[in-house]
């Protein structure tokens, strides 16, 4: 059994979109999701959730020093710098944005740490790698916006070595919401929410068992000592000079209306999100079913992993 997914997954708009066959860029949406302002900030920020939310991931797939972790739509690369950083892991990140790949990889050599990561671009239906090659795979927010959540899920089970950890960080529907509304937020995210059991029912239907879930909405729990809103209000947190830049960088990409409707629309999604509650942030964790293997700490090089062209950092 297939989940019937809405045609607004399948649809919603991403600044950063696979070049056409003449090297044009599809066409732009007029108005900037409120993950486009988060990527092209000229802060490095973590993705929602923040650093305790990655931490855990860690933790939960046991990463440590020689662990090969693929971060799909890493976009900068933070969370997969801090996975390098805090467990000594392998790292590798994927992202359908040139640019943003070219950043990671500037900042990894700039780091002195290119030979503990590197960037490929791509999108997330068609990774550039062999099959079962990596021991953990993490699917970002991003994962979907730009393919059906189910392709992109079966990439990740794809490119994973049996019985290795596949791991969401996903937007997940809280409440009932109309259809026409979900397809608004959906365009002012930048990122495709489905309802728990939906993602659930994907990572189930691709092979994935033991599956692990845990809510990093805005709650006090178990493994987080503190209730932390996983949607900060960029609009806030931003000083007055970074604000500057990113109104720069969405004038270039989007024009005026860009910058005057974007930060508008913002305002309005985080009031949706932390008022009305309608959307939360799951992390699920599962295992790819196969035989046994053992992890192995390695130096992997390019050729190893099978790259299809070469990567960035």
């Amino acid at each position: 059994m297939s989940v019937s997914l809405p045609l607004w997954v399948r649809q919603v708009p991403l600044f950063s979109m696979p070049p056409t066959e003449n090297g044009a860029m599809d066409s732009l949406p007029n108005v900037p999701a409120m993950l486009d302002l988060l990527r092209i900030s000229p802060r490095r920020l973590f993705p929602p959730g923040g650093a305790e939310l990655y931490h855990q991931i860690g933790l939960l797939t046991g990463m440590s020093e020689g662990v090969e972790v693929l971060d799909v739509a890493c976009g900068l690369g933070v969370s997969l710098e801090y996975f390098v950083r805090e467990f000594g892991v392998q790292g590798f990140g994927v992202d359908i944005a040139p640019d943003l790949v070219e950043q990671a990889g500037k900042r990894s050599r700039t780091e002195g740490i290119a030979n503990k990561m590197q960037f490929q671009t791509g999108p997330s239906s068609a990774l550039p790698y062999r099959d079962e090659i990596f021991d953990v795979t993490v699917g970002e927010i991003g994962l979907a916006n730009h393919c059906d959540p189910e392709e992109a899920i079966a990439e990740l089970v794809r490119v994973t070595k049996p019985t290795g950890f596949v791991v969401l960080v996903q937007l997940v529907w809280r409440a009932p919401v109309r259809e026409s509304r979900k397809s608004a937020l959906a365009d002012y995210l930048g990122a495709t929410p489905l309802m728990a059991v939906e993602w659930r029912h994907l990572l189930r239907e691709s092979g994935i068992e033991k599956l692990h879930i845990e809510d990093w909405s805005d709650k006090k729990t178990a493994f987080r000592s503190a209730a932390v809103n996983p949607f900060p209000d960029f609009t806030k947190i931003f000083s007055f000079r970074e604000k500057l830049e990113i109104l720069r960088r969405t004038w270039q990409k989007w024009g005026w209306k860009g910058v005057r409707m974007g930060f508008v629309k913002k305002r309005e999604v985080h009031r949706l999100l932390t008022r009305e509650r309608i959307l939360g942030l799951d992390l699920l964790k599962g295992r790819k079913a196969g035989g046994p293997f053992r992890l192995e700490p390695k130096q992997v090089s390019p050729g190893d992993i099978g790259l299809a062209v070469k990567p960035t950092g």
